[in-house]
């Protein structure tokens, strides 16, 4: 295994480092914000707290491939992960973004992201099978275990991805993997955006071995643009299903290699409609319902429009005006969804920056009552209280 395994005197001194600074910032009553490579760090509420790195405690500290189950520190690199994970070709099904060479695997968890594959393999939160973690007394806990049927009373575990570390500190995780599809194929073809939507619908209701798609072409809802869809699983049911797209929208073969850019490149967002090069311009996401039909978006410069996990994903490019926000709130709220801004300026300029605000979509009185209990029990001094989320 090329991938570093844990040193257990080296874990011990930063379980001790961490309790000692939880300990401190509980004296002192100043929280501490969690960070690992910080390449999520514009995920969420921003916050000038003290940072408390978990890159120290980092490594492998079990891998069973026979089993479909690693376990491994919080700071360990995620690339280590996935290469440890492709010598026994294997996979994180959920494809989590890295945003970066130093993402960790203690970052995906917390940022609760997951990539392309979501809308076949499932959420990052139904992999997780066990974690240790510290509260804000400094306290040793272990909730969950390394297989799937492990869970009585109430799943910890599952509460830790997509907290953004305001919940607890994540030490260790165990996660559920998946072998890599026997066989895997992109077909392309241009579209209608209305095609597009109805015939991804129709097939997902289908046994076919969709694995992930994407529509990107303009916002005007008459243009057509270029469908991507990733087939994976066994030969003979890729095939079939490639067969039969083939014949219904007239599709084509994408080169193996260049499939496999795209879809990291889409996974990272490192394609050019993904870009913004006009500062009065935004990246917005919009997560929708997935019956939810074209939408007509506002006039914009750019019109660009990238759909992912069959429609229930959009990204639009356009003006940053409080008054274009407010209208893209409405159309998705009237759908049955929710928009937020996720992304502004031009990755080649110094400003770059991506940005979630979560309090744009406050959370429910039912929710935030659970958020504020379950707060209270891990963390009665608000250590991790850093405001990252609403």
């Amino acid at each position: 295994m090329s991938a570093a395994v844990a040193d257990s005197s080296l874990m011990q001194n930063s379980v001790n480092a961490f309790r000692e600074q939880i300990l401190a910032a509980k004296k002192n009553q100043t929280p501490l914000s969690i960070e690992g490579g910080a390449t999520k760090n514009w995920y969420g509420n921003p916050n000038n707290y003290p940072k408390l790195s978990t890159t120290t405690y980092q490594g492998i500290l079990d891998y069973q491939p026979e089993e479909l189950v690693i376990t491994a520190c919080a700071g360990t690199p995620l690339q280590e992960i996935e290469l440890a994970l492709a010598e026994r070709n294997q996979v994180l099904a959920f494809e989590p973004p890295h945003f970066g060479d130093k993402a960790t695997f203690g970052g995906a968890i917390a940022a609760g992201l997951a990539g392309p594959a979501r809308i076949s393999a499932g959420n990052l939160r139904d992999y997780v099978l066990g974690v240790r973690l510290m509260d804000g007394r400094g306290e040793d806990l272990s909730f969950g275990g390394k297989v799937m049927k492990n869970v009585a009373g109430y799943d910890i575990s599952r509460l830790l991805p997509g907290s953004l570390g305001t919940l607890a500190l994540l030490l260790e995780a165990s996660v559920k993997v998946l072998p890599k599809p026997a066989a895997s194929l992109t077909l392309r073809a241009m579209i209608s955006q209305a095609q597009a939507l109805k015939r991804l619908n129709e097939w997902a209701g289908q046994p076919l071995p969709l694995s992930a798609s994407a529509w990107i072409g303009a916002s005007n809802v008459q243009h057509e643009g270029e469908l991507s869809i990733r087939l994976a699983g066994a030969h003979a049911a890729v095939s079939s299903a490639s067969a039969m797209i083939t014949s219904a929208i007239g599709a084509s073969e994408v080169p193996p290699a260049v499939a496999t850019q795209f879809w990291q490149d889409l996974r990272e967002q490192d394609l050019p409609c993904f870009n913004i090069a006009d500062p009065e311009q935004v990246l917005y996401r919009l997560a929708l319902p997935a019956a939810c039909p074209p939408l007509q978006f506002p006039e914009s410069k750019l019109n660009s429009l990238v759909l992912e996990w069959h429609g229930q994903e959009r990204w639009w490019q356009g003006p940053s005006d409080p008054a274009c926000f407010a209208v893209l709130k409405k159309l998705a709220l009237t759908q049955g969804g929710h928009a937020s801004q996720f992304k502004v300026s031009n990755a080649s300029t110094v400003n770059s920056q991506r940005f979630t605000l979560l309090s744009e979509n406050p959370l429910t009185v039912g929710l935030a009552t659970v958020q504020q209990h379950l707060r209270q029990a891990f963390d009665p001094a608000g250590i991790f209280a850093t405001g990252r989320m609403a």
